[in-house]
């Protein structure tokens, strides 16, 4: 009984993603956003520490166009209608910001730890900054895969959609005709 309720629960789930395959990427964003928002102490810690030029407004802009991306992403694929094209591309345009804005803070990390002058030393005390340049590497990685996902939709709702959920409800096949007649 167990195995038949996992079969039509998975079956279920296929229907569900077939009906509305723009879910796939809205995940992948959704769990880049999270994944750098839980992560949000390091970056801020790191910026308390090194206090580059526009380090603060970096992060700050990391946050308010990832958000402001997934809400793009929404207004993009609404639900069983066509793709609103202006909404797509702002939704790009703001998840290549929030790229841009990981990759120059990285640079600003890198610029303070490898200071001819005055570096920063990276020790069991400020081991946070290491952790933050890791987090913004697999954040722009986990962003990358996502705008991936979102340009092969198209490619893959078409061979979802190939993928056969229908019921074998038994004696369907062997239905006869049914006569209607006038008098």
């Amino acid at each position: 009984m167990a195995k038949v309720n996992i079969k039509e629960g998975f079956r279920k789930f296929i229907v569900s993603v077939k009906r509305n395959t723009p879910r796939i990427p809205l995940c992948a964003f959704l769990v880049s956003f999270i994944y750098y928002s839980f992560n949000l102490s390091y970056i801020s810690n790191t910026t308390a520490k090194i206090q580059g030029s526009g380090m603060g407004l970096y992060g700050f802009i990391t946050m308010l166009f990832s958000m402001l991306a997934l809400v793009a992403f929404i207004n993009a694929f609404p639900h069983r209608k066509k793709v609103n094209k202006p909404m797509l591309i702002l939704m790009i345009v703001l998840v290549a910001l929030v790229i841009f804005a990981d990759v120059q803070y990285r640079n600003l990390i890198y610029a303070a730890v490898f200071d001819p002058v005055n570096p920063i030393e990276v020790t069991a005390n400020t081991a946070y900054i290491a952790v933050a340049d890791h987090i913004l590497s697999i954040h722009v990685v986990l962003l990358v895969i996502s705008l991936v996902l979102t340009a092969l939709l198209p490619v893959y709702s078409k061979l979802l959609k190939k993928i056969n959920t229908n019921i074998d409800v038994d004696g369907y096949g062997k239905m006869e005709a049914i006569e209607i007649e006038r008098d």
